[in-house]
């Protein structure tokens, strides 16, 4: 295991409050675009999250009014334009390496969006386990609009999961913003809250869910993204296995005597 909360990234911003690691892009000047480097650093970020034993949960947060405008078109765009098929595809497995390392940190993921969140930002939301936005927030999945297919970063296989094929389907061919208002309606927001109020309602709910069994939390961040693969029966039976794994930790007796006892448990994560 290791300890993450003194990380030092050159490419975007980290602090921690608490067990709750507060993630920013940081170029507000151009609304937060990825670059190559923000790219590989984000990666290996959430790879190495996977081992951290002082973050429980991570909260990604807009920086000047806007989440993330996707790969920089300078640093990025340009430099693809330039490449053969070996580099194009060595840049795409690494753009998807994000995402899988977010999917496999073992920690949940909360996205609060204000302004844009387009392109590989608006795949960041997506791949986040929860998503709150502000009425302001703008999400699109813009990859048609430069002139690539909308299978980008796994949308293909996420987005529709969470709003229905259709839905997903009409922002991946358009490339359209999906307004705020549209997002918490289809499910993809859970709320929708003032800009003055994000940041703290962000922070509020990691700090609930911090404050649960977060050993049985990485066990249920594991299973909704297996369980995508499975049939109804081996769902059902990963369920049960992990659930007796759950059934051997400190936690659970913890929560058994507070109950006897009529108090609330205080979970410790073991």
């Amino acid at each position: 295991m290791r300890k993450m909360a003194g990380l030092k990234p050159q490419h975007f911003k980290w602090r921690m409050q608490g067990t709750v690691a507060l993630v920013q892009l940081d170029n507000p000047e151009r609304k937060n675009p990825l670059t190559f480097d923000s790219y590989a650093e984000l990666r290996d970020t959430f790879r190495d999250l996977h081992y951290a034993e002082d973050v429980e949960a991570v909260v990604f947060l807009p920086n000047g009014g806007n989440f993330c405008s996707g790969g920089d078109v300078h640093d990025i765009i340009g430099p693809l334009t330039r490449m053969d098929m070996k580099e194009l595809l060595a840049f795409t497995r690494m753009t998807g390496d994000l995402v899988k390392a977010m999917l496999n940190c073992g920690k949940p993921i909360l996205s609060a969006v204000d302004g844009v969140a387009v392109g590989a930002g608006a795949i960041i939301t997506m791949a986040s386990d929860m998503r709150i936005a502000t009425p302001g927030a703008k999400t699109a999945f813009l990859f048609t609009r430069v002139g690539l297919a909308g299978c980008d970063m796994g949308a293909c296989a996420i987005l529709p999961r969470l709003i229905g094929q259709g839905r997903a389907a009409d922002l991946l061919y358009t490339g359209r913003a999906m307004s705020a208002e549209e997002g918490e309606r289809w499910g993809y927001y859970s709320r929708l809250v003032d800009a003055a109020d994000l940041e703290r309602t962000a922070l509020d709910m990691a700090a609930r869910i911090t404050e649960g069994p977060n050993f049985a939390h990485s066990i249920t961040k594991t299973q909704l993204n297996h369980e995508w693969n499975l049939s109804l029966e081996q769902a059902i039976e990963a369920e049960a296995q992990a659930q007796a794994i759950c059934m051997q930790t400190q936690d659970f007796h913890r929560a058994y005597h507070a109950f006897v006892a009529k108090e609330k448990p205080v979970f410790e994560g073991n």
